[in-house]
């Protein structure tokens, strides 16, 4: 098998587990998409994305190019390698159903069926659920394709100058990773119309990483993650 693509409608979820050296690029084809996603080990489903150290450590409030996102043990699960939006939001968190009836209106899928409007949470709680996975387990989520801002009083607002259709974000694996997502609004979005467009997935093998690699070379930190990483998978390929 070469690869593996897919495309999620708006209001969709997935997940899988992809091995260490798969990439996953997710395009926006019509512009304006959100993706939310959650990271857990799943040799250790405790292990799971920390948003705040991958901020921290990387002195960044944003997610682009070069940037690695952690776990809570200090290791990386994937480096984002590739990335034309150029600036992702991992702050804001999940759209409740509170959000989405506010912005879009009340529908269930009893009465909407196919044209019921999803909401992050539940859309992850799904997805968790197949690995026995609760509310408490899900941490601060990263959001693709969603740039915020903040103005002079810290108030957080979507900023959506960056809607064209065809941008592109590529992460490869640095470990074995549980991959939720899904691609409900963002929860500061403000549109009064729900989202209607896709995202499509694209799964190949990853290039093998370099000694000028730009993700592993971005800061000491980094460096320290991928030592981290090393350590973890120590011994495997002679295992294997």
């Amino acid at each position: 098998m070469q690869g593996y693509t897919t495309r999620l409608k708006a209001g969709a979820h997935w997940s899988l587990k992809l091995r260490r050296g798969v990439q996953l690029t997710m395009t926006d084809l019509h512009g304006g998409a959100n993706v939310g996603m959650v990271f857990f080990n799943p040799e250790n489903l405790f292990e799971r994305y920390n948003a705040p150290d991958t901020l921290k450590a990387q002195h960044t409030f944003k997610i682009n190019q070069g940037h690695c996102l952690y776990s809570d043990m200090g290791r990386i699960f994937a480096s984002v390698i590739e990335d034309t939006h150029g600036w992702h939001d991992t702050v804001c968190g999940n759209s409740h159903a509170e959000h989405i009836r506010a912005q879009y209106g009340a529908r269930d899928y009893q009465r909407d069926r196919n044209n019921w409007h999803q909401n992050g949470y539940d859309a992850f709680l799904v997805e968790a659920e197949k690995y026995g996975l609760g509310p408490d387990a899900l941490p601060a989520n990263l959001n693709w394709f969603s740039r915020v801002e903040s103005d002079d009083m810290g108030a957080i607002r979507l900023v959506n100058d960056q809607v064209q259709p065809g941008h592109k974000v590529t992460l490869r694996f640095e470990m074995d990773t549980l991959v939720l997502l899904h691609t409900c609004p963002h929860p500061l979005a403000q549109s009064g119309q729900y989202p209607s467009g896709e995202v499509q997935l694209e799964l190949t093998r990853a290039a093998p990483r370099q000694a000028d690699d730009l993700c592993e070379n971005l800061c000491p930190e980094n460096q320290r993650g991928f030592m981290n990483n090393a350590l973890y998978h120590f011994g495997l390929e002679e295992a294997l």
